[in-house]
């Protein structure tokens, strides 16, 4: 079991990102065992076939000796976002800029869980000299194995921030804490996290930073030091629906009556969306879902409510009234 104890700047300080990085070292652990995260199936057996290309295994063998399966993360390898839109250009920077000192504290706190492989031994040996070969192979493996998703991964993780900002902001921070994982507890002033790691963290008023993960389910996952910035990842929401498509159903009547594309739209409109979330679930372009969610509205047939920076689309009633007629119900 594991404990973060907060202060009232570290609930002022709860914020939701985005991290580029940790998708690129967590989808290591997809490939290393497909089986075990078969919802990513389809993209697992792309990036294999990447990965057993001479030139980028020799490029990615770093990352792949630090971010093994079954094996702690040091903290600097996947570092707090510093805003919620950070690049992994700033996140690449930033990792290239950790201190010596920091690398070998890092490194050396993975080690009682398994030892450092030969790649983590030489590091813990030169920091200063083997870095930047770590960095060139983080941005090898998003280049090669990551951009060409990223538009759809970056979808879903922001649909996932959205739907925390609403519960922040109808509920608050301890809300938010108590349903982010069916293995947490929000006791008021610390949470209590349900997992075998036992850490025991004082947040010490830096605030904690948490973003979705894509490519790890199963429990919460915190940094290991609480020297480090407070930060945790979490199972994205809706995951089952990443590599999906939905089209309006074969023969759906009321695609004949609105067109397909808007017809699609409608379908899955049940629950807010984006227009990115929307995009990415029906295959259609950000610019035509936008001219059809425009229409739509104009036809009094989907409402947007904006929430922060993100702007939401629902049926209305007369939608519902549809979809039902259109279904035989």
């Amino acid at each position: 079991m594991s404990e973060l104890r907060f202060e009232s700047a570290d609930v002022a300080g709860l914020r939701f990102a985005v991290s580029p990085v940790w998708e690129t070292v967590s989808s290591l652990w997809v490939l290393d065992n497909p089986v075990r995260h078969a919802v990513h199936l389809s993209w697992t057996d792309r990036a294999r076939v990447i990965a057993r290309r001479p030139e980028v295994a020799a490029r990615i063998r770093p990352l792949r000796e630090l971010a093994r399966p079954r094996r702690w993360l040091p903290d600097f390898l996947t570092p707090a976002a510093v805003h919620p839109d950070v690049t992994l250009e700033e996140q690449l920077d930033q990792i290239g800029a950790t201190p010596p000192e920091v690398v070998v504290r890092d490194l050396l706190s993975t080690t009682p869980r398994a030892p450092l492989s030969g790649f983590g031994q030489a590091l813990l040996a030169e920091p200063r000299e083997l870095l930047p070969s770590l960095v060139d192979a983080l941005r090898a493996w998003h280049d090669e194995a990551i951009m060409p998703d990223w538009p759809r991964l970056r979808a879903l993780l922001e649909a996932d921030v959205a739907h925390r900002a609403v519960q922040l902001a109808e509920g608050g921070a301890g809300r938010v804490l108590d349903q982010l994982h069916p293995s947490l507890r929000w006791l008021g002033d610390r949470v209590v996290s349900d997992d075998p790691f036992e850490r025991d963290f004082d947040l010490g008023g830096r605030g904690l930073t948490l973003n979705p993960g894509v490519f790890h389910g199963g429990r919460v996952l915190w940094n290991l030091l609480e020297e480090s910035m407070p930060a945790g990842t979490y199972p994205v929401r809706a995951v089952g629906t990443l590599w999906e498509r939905s089209p309006a159903p074969p023969g759906d009547p009321l695609a004949r009556v609105v067109g397909s594309g808007r017809a699609a739209l409608l379908h899955l409109l049940d629950s807010p969306a984006t227009t990115t979330d929307l995009a990415r679930r029906t295959g259609l372009s950000g610019g035509s879902v936008s001219q059809h969610l425009a229409a739509l509205h104009a036809a009094g047939l989907v409402v947007r409510t904006r929430r922060g920076r993100y702007v939401f689309y629902r049926n209305t009633e007369a939608a519902t009234v549809l979809l039902r007629a259109a279904r035989g119900e």
